[in-house]
């Protein structure tokens, strides 16, 4: 199977989001062929180039989304009407506009606006036609109205990249005085959100840069030939912008497309946005329609975790769709610090990970005053780096500045020399060579966090056999099952008792830890990732439609060129109420039944599977289905 991998600011380069991930699935499926389609961030990743590739990447393909130079297209008359017309539709379904851009033209009005997020129902079947031929259902809401709005970005979507295939790129149109013109228009149009009217010549010069960035993956020339559209599936290691090339392949080629969401793009921008009101809500509008647009044609979407789950439900994906996969981590690393976690300090609590304010380190040590005063032998080593850049660090020298404050250094007599009780260290230490090493030093592991999605350093805790107290944030109490304490986020006290609870409870430790430990080597391992995509992959492509007849060498048909499907009269491929083909309780179709719209079983075919009722609704190649013809059944051929 050949496979698409779509990344943004990841895999292959050697720093960024999902690298590891990435990784360790492609090496994990080496039976299968790998195309990357990478989306460079800055100028510094290109820099640093890439991790070195297996051999079942038979190609990569960049694209900086930091830098477009001008295309130099010159579009004539026609084709800036053209331009206008897509691009006012897209902005006005962005601003909830009811006038339809520049053209003039009426539109729908649609004021859902930003207020929350719109629970937009997906469609079904897997796969989808074509250039020409794709699905026009308008998504719903979670009352089932038809979300007028969906089709109208959608549609606007797909005729920018339509113009930008046929004129050789829309960076040039973007960046026009035009561009912001018609957003302008979007904006003051009636029935246009309230926030948008408010908006004002910088913020809408804001605006626009943003979406021509955005929008920068429309210009590429991924899908024609033997690039995207050759591929046998797409997979979006992220939502966003990661996924854009995979909605462009499936609109022009009909490639099914699969997206894998650790962290919700969705939520990862509304906690980093700014600017200006205008400017935060004409983004997060753009954003959302852009999510579940992604998640509408998506054949399959996995989320890591329940708890970005319900992002991606309440943004507009069908629930049918979604499977949740947990991240694959390599637990070997960490085996022998599990085995052996008796060992650890029992006075020593550790907490592990990136220093910034979201992960509330200043309750951490505020708790830590008050464990002091109930185990003054309990030490606390806060083990990681910075995050990027100067908040990164000013929040590191406040979080020093407090610990000094609120612990002076200690002497155990008149001739010792004085020692502190927080110790902040980083891996590659002389007492931290290894991550491993870091968790074998302590007998509790510490998350205080206000914000998280799936909790890696709780992972690597179990791995390690250690009993943990965490905030109930993100996807905390869906990791620890039980395995661990759990407090409320921002509650020093709360935080400070369970940790006292565990110290002085040495037998509770050790059975905490020895069940955390055998709950993520059966959830959380790098195996049982690889095998649920594999599965994920073959169930995709089997249900697709073939578009092409692929040979190996010696000119036989190579697996999945063919899907069995394709020796069956009729399209196998949409969704069919339970009702059209509807099986007896004898095993015999009844009455009125149909297999599928355009044909019905064949008179030679046989069901070679023992016929249940629930079958009802699964593809026919898993009843054993053969033969060719349009004849009904007889209703002695089906077999029990």
């Amino acid at each position: 199977m050949r496979i698409g991998l779509l990344t943004e600011g990841g895999y292959p380069y050697v720093s960024g989001d999902a690298r590891l991930w990435c990784d360790r699935l492609v090496r994990g499926l080496g039976q299968h062929e790998f195309d990357i389609y990478a989306l460079s961030r800055s100028e510094q990743q290109e820099a640093e180039g890439w991790i070195p590739l297996p051999p079942q990447v038979s190609r990569v393909r960049s694209a900086p989304l930091w830098r477009a130079e001008d295309d130099g297209v010159v579009y004539g008359r026609r084709t800036r009407r053209r331009f206008a017309e897509a691009y006012g539709e897209l902005v006005a379904a962005v601003c909830g506009a009811g006038a339809s851009g520049p053209a003039g033209t009426a539109g729908t009005a649609g004021t859902a606006g930003t207020a929350g997020i719109e629970a937009a129902g997906g469609i079904g079947g897997v796969g989808g036609g074509g250039r020409g031929g794709r699905e026009t259902r308008g998504a719903e809401t979670s009352v089932g109205v038809p979300d007028v709005e969906a089709d109208r970005f959608g549609s606007a979507l797909y005729g920018l990249a339509e113009l930008a295939r046929d004129e050789g790129g829309l960076v040039g149109a973007l960046r026009s005085e035009a561009a912001v013109r018609i957003l302008e228009r979007a904006c003051r149009a009636p029935g246009a959100l309230r926030v948008a009217r408010e908006a004002r010549v910088p913020d809408l010069l804001t605006v626009a840069a943003h979406l021509e960035r955005a929008l920068r993956p429309l210009s590429l020339d991924w899908y024609e030939g033997d690039g995207l559209g050759s591929v046998d599936l797409c997979h979006a290691a992220a939502g966003g912008s990661a996924a854009l090339p995979g909605l462009l392949a499936r609109h022009f080629s009909g490639v099914p497309l699969l997206v894998t969401e650790y962290g919700v793009q969705l939520r990862a921008h509304y906690l980093a946005a700014s600017g200006d009101a205008p400017v935060r809500a004409l983004l997060s509008a753009f954003h959302q329609r852009l999510a579940a647009e992604v998640y509408r044609q998506a054949a399959c979407i996995t989320p890591g975790n329940t708890h970005a789950r319900r992002w991606q439900e309440r943004c507009g994906a069908d629930r049918a769709k979604l499977r949740t996969v947990y991240p694959g981590m390599d637990a070997s690393r960490f085996a022998d610090v599990g085995e052996a976690a008796e060992s650890a300090d029992p006075y020593t609590l550790v907490w592990i990970g990136r220093i910034e304010p979201a992960k509330d380190l200043v309750s951490l040590l505020h708790a830590f005053s008050e464990i002091r005063r109930s185990e003054p032998r309990a030490r606390l080593r806060i083990v990681g780096a910075p995050a990027d850049g100067p908040e990164g660090a000013a929040y590191l020298g406040q979080c020093r500045a407090l610990a000094a404050q609120l612990f002076p250094d200690e002497a155990e007599d008149s001739h010792a020399v004085g020692d502190n009780p927080v110790w902040f260290e980083e891996i590659g230490g002389p007492d931290v060579p290894d991550l491993a090493e870091a968790y074998a030093s302590g007998a509790v592991i510490v998350l205080s966090s206000v914000v998280e999605g799936f909790p890696i350093s709780l992972v690597e805790a179990m791995f390690c056999g250690r009993a943990t107290v965490s905030t109930d944030v993100g996807a905390v109490v869906e990791v620890i099952g039980g395995t661990g304490l759990v407090v409320p986020p921002r509650n020093p006290r709360a935080l400070a008792e369970a940790c006292v609870a565990l110290l002085r409870d040495p037998e509770r430790r050790a059975r905490l830890g020895a069940v955390a430990r055998a709950r993520a080597l059966e959830l959380f391992t790098v195996e049982q990732n690889v095998q649920a995509f594999h599965g994920i992959y073959l169930e995709i492509v089997s249900q697709s439609p073939v578009r092409r007849l692929l040979v190996d060498d010696l000119g036989d048909p190579l697996p999945f060129g063919v899907p069995a499907e394709a020796h069956i009269a009729g399209r196998w491929t949409e969704a069919r109420p339970a009702t059209e083909a509807r099986l007896a309780a004898g095993g015999r179709l009844a009455a009125g039944g149909r297999l599928a719209a355009e044909g019905r079983l064949t008179a030679e075919g046989r069901l070679a599977a023992d016929v249940r009722p629930e079958f009802e609704g699964r593809p026919w190649r898993a009843l054993g289905v053969s033969g060719r013809g349009t004849a009904p059944v007889p209703a002695g051929e089906a077999a029990r």
